[in-house]
């Protein structure tokens, strides 16, 4: 799955996709990011099971990580 995620001030500093890799067995691939001191973003793809994708964009959307999945063409 390609998503682009969208970070809060709040969770510029937390280490979410280390996380994401311990918690629900999947490897990511970042193909794009920006970090700034106030918000950034992160496009990137999720391999792993489809169950465990799934729950991994669920848990980011708790977290107040905002999800765009996005299509075939990595848009910037």
């Amino acid at each position: 799955m390609r998503v682009k995620l969208y970070f809060p001030e709040n969770l510029i500093r937390e280490p979410i996709v280390a996380q994401l890799v311990r918690r629900f067995d999947i490897t990511p691939n970042i193909r794009r990011a920006s970090i700034e001191e106030d918000i950034g973003w992160m496009a990137l793809d999720l391999a792993g099971e489809p169950g465990a994708v799934s729950s991994a964009v669920a848990w980011l959307e708790e977290l107040g990580v905002e999800v765009d999945q996005l299509g075939d063409v990595l848009e910037s």
